[in-house]
């Protein structure tokens, strides 16, 4: 802050910080009295709430007064056409691939199409001997899974389950990532337990070397290196769909930034968050936090110094950010909702179209 209040001279910066927990509690406190900080960081999940609270306020039209270039933005947390919340740094998510269990399993190379990624998973499940070649959370309790293993499928190819600002979980996107899934579950090459499997289950799988591919966040790199620092694992982009040639979607959390709606100082708090996005900034921003920056312009130390970030970073500047849960209504419930028809389609309790369609109508029961 020091930097930026050199730069700005009659712009004073009072920092206030603490843990995730209270930061909520704080933010959502200060929405609903109406005491907001100027600046706030933000959750995507927090974003469709403070909208329809008018808490927070329209980013668009002040990049637009400012003459602000947003192209350098990595990405953006919009609802209805406007931005409301910039990510300042990413969490994302690749592929994470046991390498030895690969080179045993005779697989040449990581796989980059959905055929690769099943032939390489079915030579390395060795079910007797409790080792599988993919691993699926979808704990109900913590429904993240679908976002972050199940709708990556169809974000890596370019595809959405949303259209127009509406759910479209019918649509032929979704429809051949969740037919590919299910043809895994079948192929019995998932790890078993997947009904109440969560984050913390699959990493430990993977580190234990009881799976050989996992979809996770680089948050976790240094975990996994320091419970088992003799694993070899590599790094790659989530596989699309075979001939698929356009960019892939990267599952991503992100800390990001937004300005109070009630802020009497909203010129000089868009003076603060161009700063922290500044290519300059954003590079010491996330270098600190051991994320991908938000500025497209940036590049973290990291990726120089470690192999591994640095294969991340190369599938992180090929790809985009991808994530349609963020800014969406009580975004975890829809995950939750998604995740039980998902369940019932793979035991085989149900079709895919009735799954689809029963997961459809109980999210359009959230967006009236």
């Amino acid at each position: 802050m020091d930097e930026f209040e050199a730069q700005n001279p009659g712009i004073k910066v009072e920092l206030i910080s603490g843990p995730y927990a209270s930061t909520k509690e704080q933010v959502i406190a200060g929405a609903v009295a109406g005491t907001m900080p100027d600046v706030v960081g933000l959750d995507g999940a927090w974003v469709s709430d403070f909208v329809k609270q008018s808490s927070i306020a329209n980013l668009s039209e002040l990049m637009a007064q400012a003459g602000y270039d947003d192209s350098e933005l990595a990405s953006q947390i919009q609802l209805n056409g406007s931005t409301y919340m910039i990510p300042v740094v990413n969490f994302v998510y690749p592929v994470f691939v046991n390498l030895d269990l690969m080179e045993k399993a005779g697989v040449a190379a990581p796989p980059t199409t959905r055929t690769e990624f099943a032939e390489a998973a079915t030579k390395m499940t060795d079910a007797e001997n409790n080792v599988y070649g993919w691993v699926l959370p979808l704990s109900m309790e913590q429904p993240n899974g679908i976002q972050n293993d199940v709708m990556s499928w169809v974000w890596a190819s370019g595809g959405s389950m949303m259209k127009d600002g509406q759910p479209d979980l019918t649509n032929e996107d979704v429809r051949s990532a969740m037919e590919y899934i299910k043809g895994l579950y079948d192929a019995g090459v998932i790890a078993p337990g997947s009904f109440s499997m969560k984050e913390q289950d699959k990493v430990e799988e993977f580190t234990n070397g009881r799976v050989g591919m996992m979809v996770d966040s680089l948050a976790h790199i240094n975990l996994i290196r320091e419970r088992n620092p003799d694993l070899n694992f590599a790094i790659t982009a989530l596989p699309a769909v075979d001939g698929y040639t356009g960019k892939r979607g990267l599952p991503y959390a992100s800390w990001g930034i937004g300005i109070s709606a009630t802020s009497e100082h909203q010129a000089e708090a868009w003076k603060l968050v161009q700063f922290l996005m500044s290519a300059e900034t954003n590079s010491k921003l996330s270098s600190i936090a051991n994320a991908f920056p938000g500025n497209v312009n940036s590049t973290p130390d990291f990726v120089q110094t470690d192999e591994l970030f640095g294969a991340a970073f190369e599938v992180f500047k090929t790809g985009y950010l991808a994530n349609e849960f963020v800014g969406l209504p009580v975004a975890e419930e829809l995950m939750r909702l998604f995740d039980e028809q998902f369940q019932l389609y793979l035991d085989g309790s149900q079709s895919l179209d009735d799954a689809l369609n029963n997961a459809q109508t109980a999210w359009m029961e959230n967006f009236q």
